[in-house]
């Protein structure tokens, strides 16, 4: 998946045109969980799609402030998303520092390692936390959303789950590393 697709599909999944500032935002708390960039690849990213007639842009003058450009995806970049959306996705590569770190544990005392996935585990905590509070509050009757809330609904399930196999490992590696190295 390239930036282009994440950007596309926040620009359509708000339904409403968007500045840079506010996709930045939007993004960051939507499909920011599962796919991260800066602001500056945002901006540099709607530029290039400005290009390729995957997005337009107006100018909105402001007062006492600089000028804006709101974006909104075009029928072009539309087309492309659905046509990505029918090709095969591949999995993606495990990205995760603390396996690389545990490649290498027998370097340092185990404690070091204990301390880092106490750490990492209380991070998943806190974002299981989060995506539990999410569907509390916006998915508490999925039976009776709408189709695009229920598609939505399927991403948080897949973070949740996420988040729930990560602690667990992180509970499992903790044990192991204190009742293996006696």
């Amino acid at each position: 998946m390239a930036l282009s697709h994440s950007i596309l599909a926040t620009l359509i999944g708000r339904g409403k045109s968007l500045s840079g500032y506010d996709l930045a935002k939007e993004f960051n708390s939507s499909v920011g969980f599962y796919w991260k960039t800066t602001h500056q690849q945002i901006y540099r990213e709607l530029a290039r799609l400005e290009k390729e007639g995957m997005v337009t842009s107006e100018v909105v003058k402001q007062k006492d402030r600089p000028d804006k450009k709101i974006y909104n995806i075009t029928d072009t970049g539309k087309v492309h998303l659905i046509g990505w959306i029918a090709e095969p996705s591949i999995p993606t590569p495990i990205k995760e520092d603390m396996l690389v770190k545990m490649y290498v544990g027998f370097l340092v005392p185990k404690d070091i390692l204990i301390k880092e996935l106490q750490q990492l585990k209380d991070l998943h905590e806190e974002k299981l936390r989060l995506f539990r509070e999410y569907e509390k509050i916006y998915f508490s009757d999925v039976k009776n959303m709408p189709v695009k809330g229920k598609y939505r609904y399927l991403n948080l399930r897949t973070g949740i789950n996420f988040e729930l196999f990560h602690i667990r490992w992180c509970e499992e590696a903790i044990e192991f590393l204190n009742n293996e190295f006696e």
